[in-house]
């Protein structure tokens, strides 16, 4: 008998390929197309995709419309920590709750032991690890899948390097098209900005002062939520001949503070809301503090569902909302929300 995988179907040469190498393997394979947001034009054009791919395939495609679980789970929690002054992950709420959740569900539904996509990452059903390919890795987004669906998921393309799928996507009559198609977007739901996003939700143009790590006021911005922290442009500093970075964000206030990039560095810093992979209460290991940073030394003490990391090696413009992801080498295992820093 047949083992039967439910693949996350995106239109994408990466879900393509990937569906096509487990029917190859000798798998049942069906495909799944899920509606997350209600971006204009996106779900008619990428559901042809996702049918002209299962049709290549021969496999049964199912649609599955989850636009109100994602605006519950991941776009509103994203419109109110942008409100909070701090920075959003909203892949990272989409893999647990969305991809690795509600489709683990769906699987449940049709009977597929197994569930698929084309992320680049790897599991040997206990832990993550990274992707062969570095430059497409997206463990760092996958921190917060649960732990006890590990053991259901595969990866196709995690041994596999981007450039080589879409050479074989290419060399196969019929598929020729998804090797040609552009890339996605890191955000799938933001068309041009987070800000020209934001603007129909919240008021996001608001002129607000600059403050110094003093609490002088020394100049102005056009509202807190077009900040982070670390930028050094679109606000003015008076007097400055140097670069200015922003250190914090007040929302309540619509302040931001700043001050020299030497005064963004961050020697520890708070976690909560964990997810992790074995027991430890307290270890030395590894952590990337934003996605494409390269993971760095550091101590971590657990208590209940909280972490304090210090750091070995000072990191610069560390923003509260982010993942902290804990690496052993190329394994994952686990992580947090960084909460204070």
């Amino acid at each position: 008998m047949k083992k039967k995988v439910l693949v996350g179907m995106s239109g994408g040469v990466d879900s393509t390929v990937s569906a096509l190498l487990l029917k190859r393997d000798g798998y049942e394979v069906e495909g799944l197309y899920m509606k997350l947001h209600s971006k204009p034009n996106y779900h008619e054009i990428h559901l042809e995709r996702a049918k002209k791919a299962a049709k290549f395939v021969g496999m049964k495609l199912h649609v599955l419309d989850l636009q109100d679980t994602f605006n519950e789970k991941v776009f509103q929690p994203f419109i109110d920590t942008y409100a909070k002054g701090e920075t959003p992950n909203p892949c990272a709420l989409c893999n647990r709750g969305l991809k690795f959740g509600e489709m683990v569900k769906f699987a449940d539904r049709v009977g597929a032991r197994y569930v698929a996509t084309g992320h680049y990452i790897k599991t040997d059903g206990e832990y993550f690890y990274q992707a062969d390919d570095d430059t497409k890795d997206q463990s760092y987004f996958l921190f917060y899948v649960k732990k006890e669906i590990l053991p259901r998921l595969i990866f196709p393309l995690g041994e596999r390097k981007k450039s080589d799928i879409k050479e074989f996507a290419a060399s196969i009559k019929g598929l020729e098209s998804f090797a040609s198609q552009g890339e996605s977007s890191e955000i799938c739901f933001v068309e041009t900005t987070y800000t020209d996003l934001l603007k129909d939700y919240v008021q996001v143009d608001n002129v607000g002062e600059v403050l110094d790590r003093d609490g002088n006021v020394v100049g102005e911005h056009k509202g807190y939520m077009h900040y982070t922290i670390g930028k050094r442009k679109g606000f003015t500093v008076l007097g400055a001949h140097e670069p200015h970075y922003v250190l914090s964000i007040d929302a309540t206030k619509n302040q931001i503070t700043v001050g020299k990039k030497e005064e963004l560095a961050c020697n520890s810093l708070t976690i909560n809301n964990l997810n992790m992979f074995n027991d430890k209460q307290e270890f030395d290991t590894s952590v990337k503090l934003r996605y494409r940073t390269k993971a760095v030394a550091c101590h971590v003490k657990i208590e209940q569902d909280r972490a304090s990391i210090t750091l070995k090696e000072s990191v610069f413009g560390v923003a509260i909302g982010q993942a902290a992801v804990f690496y052993d080498d190329d394994k994952l295992i686990g992580g947090g929300w960084i909460c204070g820093v």
